[in-house]
């Protein structure tokens, strides 16, 4: 299976013309059935840059539908990005990008694990997600959020443990007050913003807006995938 890398010029944000916003209710049907985060070292293997390129997740399918409304304005009225100089200009750009992303040296990186047991409840197949850990301060009340993105190709009724890596800990201050009054001076919950089908709807929180994960979101689709979930 080719690998698919979206152009960044050609991303638009918010909804195409082959996507529906359905279910106006503010509580998704997709159920988390737990969650945990803990530390963990993940080692980046060697890169080869005469590897055949790593298969594309099923969010790509959803990439390609929201690159086809280039053209139109973005969901806050904008103007619209402008056009790339060509297209075999574009072209040899994402491969040079891919190349060297591959031929990198092999490393440990520190950071942390955040898993979800979740189950479908609808009655569509979902492609993509896009979820929150959230950790509350209960001195300070200050919120912490890591997002994330993720190609789940999840059937309905199934259940599927989804697994996502960030650089980024729990809170970036706890207070000094908060651990000495409390075991637990975090709580911990889990928010799913958005829910892509594979029929080409979706649902979304109506407190969450896709404008905000704009620029992570483009580089989180730069370059080839070979996880379940990236870190927005």
């Amino acid at each position: 299976m080719r690998s698919f890398i979206l152009p960044l010029l050609l991303i638009s944000i918010g909804l195409d013309q082959n996507q529906t916003l359905v279910n106006p209710q503010t509580t998704s049907d997709l159920t988390v059935l737990s969650h945990k985060w803990t530390k963990t070292r993940r080692t980046t293997a060697k890169g080869n840059p005469n590897d055949p390129p790593p298969p594309a997740p099923s969010l790509t399918a959803s990439a390609s539908r929201t690159a086809q409304k280039a053209d139109r304005l973005n969901d806050n009225g904008g103007p619209r990005d402008p056009p790339p100089e060509t297209i075999e200009g574009r072209s040899a750009v994402l491969e040079k990008i891919v190349r060297e992303s591959r031929s990198q040296q092999s490393k440990t990186l520190a950071g942390f694990t955040y898993g979800l047991k979740l189950k479908n409840e609808s009655a569509k197949q979902i492609e993509v997600l896009f979820w929150e850990y959230q950790f509350i301060d209960v001195t300070t009340s200050v919120v912490t959020r890591r997002q994330f993105l993720c190609g789940l190709n999840l059937k309905p009724g199934k259940e599927k443990d989804v697994v996502a890596f960030s650089m980024s800990g729990p809170s970036r201050v706890v207070s000094a007050e908060s651990l000495v009054e409390s075991k637990a001076p975090l709580q911990e919950r889990v928010l799913i913003n958005r829910i892509e089908y594979a029929d080409g709807t979706l649902w979304q929180r109506p407190d969450w807006s896709f404008a905000e994960i704009r620029l992570s979101y483009k580089t989180a689709m730069a370059t080839p995938w070979t996880e379940m979930c990236r870190s927005l």
